[in-house]
């Protein structure tokens, strides 16, 4: 068949028109072939949740059930939570229900005061949902009246029976506690550690940060050294302690494994 001159320039000047978005529709094709590919093949980037491995139980701890819990019994429950995170356990919730079902209240069964630092994730440490725990942080994982306060209101006000105090390896206002670091209100927070580090002159070892066996007991006497803090600065949590309506526990964190062991 012959082709005229006048389709042959109308050809031309197509092409010269289409030709810079020729390859972003070359780009499109293969982006929708790639997506469609990831859906059906999770192998190939994408993750595909079977709705039998999703949590339809958007259960939110009430009262009721707050004030049939023991302590020992959320300390266990802590720990067994902690043995799925380590073992890659963790469930898939329906997260959009537990956030209506707990948006008039809130009944935690624990409060975990834990460092400032973002490679310890607390809920998900103890395979907690929406409205199971309080969580108070800060650099250090120390006390001071603001962080009483707070932990007054989660035991005597909303309920919770277990405070755990959370240090963590490798944790950073330790290590600057030890180095003496002079810096802005640092300086200040740091202090509350200091104790903490003269407790253990009678360490053995060199007493530096490089010193992992030393950095490990500092850490350990700064999770003692808030639980007595928490003691001293509050009657209120002290006397709920006494009567057996709550129980202070420390524990630490440790970064290589997601372990939490009980102090």
């Amino acid at each position: 068949m012959k082709i005229s001159s006048k389709t042959k320039l109308l050809t031309l000047i197509m092409t010269i028109i289409m030709k810079p978005f020729l390859k972003y529709f070359y780009f499109f094709i293969l982006a929708i072939l790639s997506l469609n590919a990831c859906k059906n093949d999770p192998e190939k980037g994408s993750v595909l949740i079977d709705e039998d491995e999703i949590i339809k139980d958007v259960f939110v701890i009430t009262e009721d059930v707050q004030s049939k819990l023991s302590p020992d019994f959320i300390i266990d429950a802590l720990k067994k939570g902690n043995t799925d995170y380590t073992q890659d356990n963790l469930t898939v919730r329906n997260t959009s229900a537990r956030i209506r079902n707990a948006s008039l209240g809130q009944h935690p069964a624990a409060v975990i005061l834990s460092c400032l630092d973002s490679r310890v994730p607390v809920e998900d440490v103890f395979h907690a949902g929406i409205g199971d725990l309080f969580v108070a942080r800060v650099a250090g994982n120390i006390s001071n009246v603001d962080i009483l306060g707070s932990l007054e209101y989660a035991c005597k006000v909303s309920g919770a029976k277990v405070i755990v105090v959370m240090g963590h390896e490798h944790c950073g206002a330790v290590k600057s506690a030890i180095q003496d670091v002079k810096l802005g209100n640092i300086t200040e927070l740091l202090s509350k550690i200091k104790p903490a580090i003269d407790s253990l002159k009678e360490f053995s070892g060199e007493k530096s940060y490089n010193n992992l066996a030393y950095m490990e007991a500092v850490t350990h006497a700064n999770i003692h050294l808030t639980i007595d803090n928490i003691r001293r600065g509050s009657a209120i949590l002290k006397e709920m302690e006494q009567n057996g309506e709550i129980k202070i526990v420390g524990a630490e964190y440790h970064m290589e494994t997601g372990k939490v062991d009980f102090l």
